[in-house]
C-alpha cells in the first residue's frame, strides 16, 4: 500500500507537471458541458422549465456548472463544488459525521434547510438517503456528471414539493461512443487527507444510431483526519470527563468537608474551594485524590496523553479526539440506454447501484445520559483516600456517583454502509403534430446499516463494577476505573466483556410513476403558446430496527449505552402523494422595437398527500427583452412543503444537544459559571434550577459536567404543511459579440425574497433553554411552569439535565432575501497565444435578511450575519449567515494551457450568542478568505491533465465561539494547504 509520504510525493510531483487551463468556476452558459469550451458564443442561457422555449429563456435565476469547472475546483465531491457558490449554505458533508450521522452530503440553498431544496437527476426525482427526504448526493456517479443546473428560486409549483428554495438537477453525459477515464488524487501539505476519485464510462451507438448506450463505473476514497493532527485542537474544547475518574458527590449526602480538608493537609495541600464537599474528585495514578475544579494536588500529565490545565482545572480536549474528517469508500455503477422503437416511439431505461460506506469517530465513549452507573463503598479498587470521604457521608455505605472517559477502550466509532438501488424505464414520443408525450416509472431503495463499534455497555460495566472482586472473576483484571494508568490496564478481555458492535439498521424505498404531456396550442403572433401537463403518483416508506441495547430499558430514559442517547424503532411507515400540475407560457410580443419579446407564464399545482390531505402552489412569471442584449425576468409563486415521514411519525428518538460550558458558551444556565448565574437576576435562576430539580444543598457550587446533554426529538402527525411566497425579479444583459474589451460580457443581478410560514421543525435546543431562564426577555417571571422550561428535564438527584425535548411542531416563520449577481468578462489575449483569453468570471451573494419568528406572534430573531457552528446540517436557521460571500476566479485560458486563481470570499459575522445572549455575546467569527491555484494541459484530442493547489497561502481555522469544538470544520478548510492532480482520458 502506497504510505503517506508516497502519496505526498507523488501529488507533488505530479502537480509541478501541471500548468492550468482554467475555466469558470460556474457559468450561466448552454453548450454541452462536456464541450463547453468549443461553443463560439457565451450567451447566458437560462433554463428551469416544463416547457422548453425557443430562445432557452427562464424566469428564475438558474447557475450552470460544467463538468469542467467541478474538477477544476479540486473537490472530492460534488457538494463540495456547489458549496463553494454563494447561492449555497453548508449542508452536510464529510465533517458533519461526528455522532454517527452518516455524514451525508446534503444540499442547503440560502439556508432554508437541506430538505426544502429539490434535488434531480435528468429532471427526476433521487433516492432519499433517510427518514427527513433529504438526498445524499454522494450516491451520484460522478463519472456520468456533464453539468450541474441550479434554480436558486422557488420551484414548487413546476417542479413539486420541497423545491421552496429551488431545485439542483445534475444532468448526465450524453450519448458518446467510445471510453473516458478520468482520476484524481489529492493530499494535504501535512500528507494526510489522501482522496481519491476514479472514474470509468463506455458508451456505444448502434443499430443505425436507433440505439445508445452509456455504462459508467466509479470508485472513492477518502481518508479520514483527526483532531491530534492539527494544532488548532489542541485546547479544544475541554472536557470535564476524563480518564482519570472522578468521585461525583451527592447533594443529598456529601463528606465532610473537614474530613476532606484533614485528607487533602496530608497532602500538602491547604488551599480547597469552599464547597470543596460537592466537589468532583479525581484520581492520581499513586491512589491520592485531586480536586478536579482547581487541579488542587493534580500529579498526573498537564501537556500530553490528552490533558491540560485550563485556569487549574483538570481536562481531557475533545478537540484532540475528534474525526473532523470521516473516512468514505465509494463505489457506483450507471447504466442508461435507449431505443428508438419507430421515428416518434423510444423506449427508455436506466439503473443504479451505489455501495457507500462511511465511518464516523468521536473519541472515547464517556458516563454520559443518565440513569448512570454506581460504584458500590465493597469495590475492592476503592483508593484508601476515597474510602475515608465515602465514610464521612451520612449514609456511608450508599453507592456513589462517578464520571470518567473510558481511555481503556478504543475510540467509539460507526461504519455505515448504503446500498442504494433505483431501477427506472419509460417511453417518450410524438402523440400528434405539436404534441408529445414522457412517461416513467420508478422503483428505488436505501438500506442503510449503522454499526457502532466498541459501544461500552452500562449492564456489564455494572456487572464490573458491583462484583466483590472487582470484576476479576468476570473477565482478567476486572475494572479498576480509579486512575488514569489503571483505566488504561483494561484487559483484553474486559475490553470485550463490556464492548459490543451495536447493528441498526434502516430502509427507505421510493415508487414513482409520472406522465408529462406537452404541447403547442396557437399562435397570437409572437410565437406559439405552449402547455405541459404532468400527472404523477410518489410513495415513500420507512423503516428502522436499532440494537436493542439503544432501546430505554434498565437505565431509562437512557440505553444501555454510554453516550448515546435512547432511541426507539420504526415500524414500517409509509405516505403518498398524487399531483397534477400544468405550465402555460404565452409568447406576447416578438421582434418589436423595445419589445424584441414580451412574454407572460403560470403553472398550477394540486398536490394529494395521504396524511395531510390537498395544498395547492401556483407560479406566474413575465419576460421582457427590450434589446436583444438585455432581458428583465420575474416570478412570484406560491409554494408548500408537507411533512415528510421523519416529522410526521418519528418515535422519541434520542441525540445529542451540544450546549458548550460556560461561561463562553450558553452550556446549562443552571451551571455555577454560566452567565445567567450572576447580576441582577441571579436569585431568581438559582431558585428556578431548585424549581427544576437541582438540590438546594448544591445550588452554590452546581456544575453540569459536560459539554453536551440529551435532546429527544418526536414527530407529530398534527403537522400542516408549510406555506411559502418566493418573488424574483432580475436582468440579464449579454454585450453584443464581436472585438474589442467588451466583446465577451455578460451579467445578471436578480432579488429573491422568500418567506416560509408554518415552518415544520423543532425549537432549537440552545432556544429551550435561553427562553426558560429569561436570558431573551421570554420568561421575566421565572417561572417553571413556563412552556419552554416544561421540556427540560433533570435529574432529582444530581440536577442534571436529562434531555431536552425538541418535537416538531408548526412554528412560526422564515423570512429571507438577498441579490445574487452573476458576471463574466474575456478578453483575447493573441500575445500570449493564438486562441488565448484573459477572463474574469464572479458569482456574487449578498444577504438582505434572514430573520426566524420560533412561535407564531413571537418576535423574529434578526439571524442576518451570524454564525451558528453548532447547528445540524438541515437546521434553521443554518450554520452560518454571512451578508456577503463571493467566489472569482481570474485566468488565461487557450486550446492547450491555462493558469487560473480562484478567490473565496465570506463576510465577518456574529457569534450565535449575539442573539441569543446578547447582554454576553461572544467573539464574532472574522472575514475568511481562501485563494486557491488550479490549472491543465491538453496533449492532444485524448489527454488532459489537470492539477492545482487548495488554501493556496494555507490560512488557517477561524474561532467559532458557538462550536462545540472551536470552529466549523464543514464550513472553513481544516486540511490546510492542499494538492491535487487529475488525469483525464478520451478514446
Amino acid at each position: 500500500m502506497r504510505t503517506i509520504g508516497t502519496r505526498l510525493a507523488f501529488s507533488v510531483s505530479a502537480l509541478s507537471c501541471a500548468i492550468a487551463l482554467a475555466g469558470p468556476a460556474f457559468a450561466q452558459d448552454a453548450a454541452p458541458a462536456e464541450d463547453a469550451d468549443a461553443t463560439p458564443a457565451r450567451e447566458i442561457v437560462v433554463t428551469g422549465s416544463l416547457i422548453q422555449r425557443p430562445n432557452n429563456a427562464a424566469v428564475s435565476p438558474i447557475i450552470s456548472i460544467s463538468d469542467t469547472a467541478i474538477k477544476e475546483s479540486g473537490t472530492p465531491t460534488l457538494q463540495d463544488a456547489l458549496n463553494q457558490i454563494p447561492s449555497f449554505t453548508v449542508g452536510g458533508n464529510a465533517a458533519t459525521g461526528g455522532q454517527g450521522t452518516g455524514g451525508r452530503a446534503s444540499i442547503n440553498l440560502h439556508g432554508l434547510g437541506t430538505n426544502r431544496n429539490l434535488v434531480l437527476l435528468d429532471g427526476k426525482r433521487l433516492p432519499v438517503s433517510d427518514i427527513f427526504g433529504n438526498v445524499d448526493v454522494n450516491i451520484l456517479p460522478d463519472a456520468i456528471i456533464g453539468s450541474i443546473d441550479t434554480i436558486t428560486g422557488g420551484a414548487s409549483a413546476v417542479y413539486g414539493s420541497d423545491a421552496i428554495s429551488g431545485v439542483v438537477n445534475f444532468k448526465t453525459i450524453k450519448s458518446f461512443e467510445g471510453v473516458k477515464v478520468d482520476l484524481m488524487n489529492s493530499i494535504s501539505e501535512r500528507g494526510d487527507a489522501y482522496r481519491f476519485n476514479g472514474s470509468l464510462a463506455l458508451g456505444t451507438n448502434f443499430a443505425d444510431d436507433r440505439g445508445h448506450l452509456i455504462a459508467a463505473f466509479s470508485y472513492a476514497n477518502q481518508d479520514p483526519v483527526d483532531g491530534s493532527k492539527r494544532s488548532f485542537f489542541y485546547d479544544k474544547t475541554p472536557s470535564s470527563f476524563i480518564g482519570t475518574g472522578t468521585f461525583v458527590p451527592s447533594a443529598t449526602n456529601a463528606p465532610s468537608a473537614a474530613v476532606i480538608q484533614g485528607l487533602f493537609a496530608g497532602y500538602g495541600v491547604s488551599a480547597l474551594p469552599a464547597n470543596v464537599q460537592l466537589a468532583n474528585l479525581g484520581f492520581n495514578n499513586d491512589g491520592t485524590l485531586f480536586v478536579q475544579n482547581g487541579g488542587q494536588n493534580y500529579r498526573g500529565p498537564t501537556n500530553g496523553n490528552g490533558y491540560l490545565l485550563v485556569a487549574n482545572n483538570v481536562r481531557m480536549p475533545v478537540g484532540q479526539q475528534i474525526q473532523f474528517l470521516n473516512a468514505m469508500k465509494r463505489k457506483s455503477a450507471f447504466l442508461k440506454a435507449d431505443y428508438e422503437l419507430s421515428p416518434s416511439l423510444t423506449a427508455y431505461g436506466q439503473f443504479m447501484y451505489v455501495d457507500l460506506n462511511v465511518n464516523t469517530e468521536s473519541g472515547g465513549s464517556l458516563t454520559q445520559f443518565p440513569t448512570l452507573t454506581t460504584i458500590p463503598v465493597t469495590n475492592p479498587f476503592i483508593p484508601a483516600g476515597l474510602r475515608t470521604v465515602l465514610a464521612s457521608r451520612p449514609n456511608p455505605t450508599a453507592n456513589f456517583s462517578w464520571n470518567a472517559r473510558y481511555v481503556g477502550v478504543p475510540d467509539k466509532n460507526w461504519d455505515e454502509s448504503y446500498r442504494v438501488l433505483q431501477y427506472m424505464a419509460g417511453m417518450r414520443g410524438d402523440i400528434t403534430e405539436g404534441w408529445t408525450f414522457d412517461a416513467f416509472a420508478s422503483y428505488d431503495e436505501s438500506n442503510h446499516d449503522q454499526t457502532m463499534r466498541n459501544a461500552v455497555l452500562k449492564s456489564q460495566v455494572q456487572r464490573l463494577l458491583s462484583a466483590p472482586d472487582g470484576g476479576a472473576s468476570l473477565c482478567a483484571g476486572g475494572f479498576n476505573p480509579f486512575g488514569d494508568a489503571n483505566a488504561r490496564s483494561l484487559s483484553p478481555q474486559c475490553v470485550s466483556f463490556i464492548t459490543k458492535n451495536a447493528f441498526s439498521q434502516e430502509k427507505l424505498g421510493q415508487t414513482q410513476a409520472q406522465l408529462q404531456v406537452n404541447g403547442k396550442l396557437f399562435d397570437l403572433g409572437a410565437g406559439p403558446v405552449q402547455l405541459a401537463m404532468v400527472a404523477n403518483y410518489r410513495r415513500n416508506t420507512y423503516s428502522f430496527s436499532p440494537d436493542t441495547d439503544f432501546i430505554a430499558g434498565a437505565f431509562a430514559p437512557g440505553g444501555n449505552i454510554e453516550g448515546v442517547v435512547n432511541t426507539l424503532p420504526v415500524g414500517k411507515k409509509a405516505i403518498s402523494v398524487k399531483e397534477l400540475a400544468a405550465q402555460i407560457d404565452v409568447p406576447l410580443i416578438s421582434d418589436k422595437p423595445f419589445f424584441r419579446e414580451l412574454g407572460i407564464g403560470g403553472a398550477f399545482r394540486v398536490s394529494d398527500y395521504s396524511v395531510t390531505g390537498s395544498v395547492t402552489s401556483f407560479e406566474l412569471d413575465a419576460r421582457w427583452k427590450p434589446i436583444d442584449a438585455l432581458m428583465f425576468r420575474g416570478s412570484y409563486q406560491r409554494a408548500v412543503r408537507a411533512p415528510n415521514i421523519g416529522e410526521l411519525f418519528a418515535p422519541p428518538q434520542g441525540t445529542q444537544l451540544v450546549i458548550g460550558t460556560p461561561p463562553s458558551a450558553l452550556g446549562d444556565p443552571c451551571d455555577s459559571r454560566s452567565t445567567a448565574r450572576v447580576g441582577a437576576n441571579a436569585t431568581q435562576v438559582a431558585a428556578l434550577c431548585v424549581a427544576q430539580g437541582v438540590p438546594a444543598a448544591a445550588i452554590g457550587s452546581y456544575q453540569f459536567p459536560t459539554t453536551a446533554t440529551g435532546q429527544v426529538v418526536a414527530g407529530n402527525t398534527g403537522l400542516t404543511p408549510e406555506r411559502a411566497t418566493t418573488f424574483n425579479v432580475g436582468f440579464v444583459f449579454n454585450a453584443p459579440r464581436g472585438g474589442g474589451v467588451f466583446g465577451d460580457f455578460s451579467l445578471s443581478v436578480d432579488y429573491y425574497n422568500i418567506k416560509v410560514k408554518d415552518v415544520i421543525s423543532t425549537v432549537p435546543g440552545l432556544t429551550v433553554l435561553s427562553k426558560c431562564f429569561n436570558l431573551d426577555g421570554s420568561n421575566t417571571t421565572y417561572s417553571n411552569a413556563n412552556a419552554y422550561c416544561a421540556l427540560i428535564s433533570r435529574d432529582p438527584t444530581t440536577g442534571q439535565i436529562l434531555n431536552v425535548a425538541t418535537p416538531y411542531q408548526n412554528l412560526g416563520q422564515v423570512n429571507t432575501d438577498g441579490i445574487e449577481v452573476q458576471a463574466r468578462w474575456g478578453v483575447a489575449a493573441p500575445f500570449v497565444g493564438e486562441s488565448g483569453k484573459f477572463y474574469v468570471d464572479t458569482s456574487i451573494g449578498w444577504l438582505h435578511k434572514y430573520e426566524v419568528q420560533l412561535l407564531p406572534g413571537a418576535a423574529f430573531l434578526d439571524y442576518t450575519g451570524v454564525s451558528i457552528g453548532g447547528a445540524n446540517p438541515g437546521s434553521v436557521p443554518p450554520r452560518a449567515t454571512p451578508k456577503w460571500r463571493a467566489l472569482t476566479t481570474f485566468g488565461y485560458r487557450s486550446d492547450v494551457v491555462g493558469l487560473g486563481l480562484r478567490w473565496r470570499y465570506q463576510s465577518g459575522m456574529k457569534d450565535n450568542s449575539a442573539v441569543l445572549t446578547p447582554a454576553n455575546a461572544q467573539i464574532g467569527v472574522k472575514p475568511y478568505a481562501l485563494w486557491d491555484l488550479f490549472g491543465s494541459v491538453k496533449v492532444g484530442d485524448s489527454f488532459e491533465l489537470r492539477g492545482g493547489v487548495n488554501n493556496l497561502l494555507d490560512r488557517g481555522l477561524p474561532i467559532v465561539s458557538s462550536s462545540q469544538n472551536g470552529t466549523d470544520t464543514a464550513l472553513y478548510d481544516a486540511i490546510g494547504r492542499s494538492f491535487y492532480m487529475g488525469l483525464k482520458v478520451n478514446f
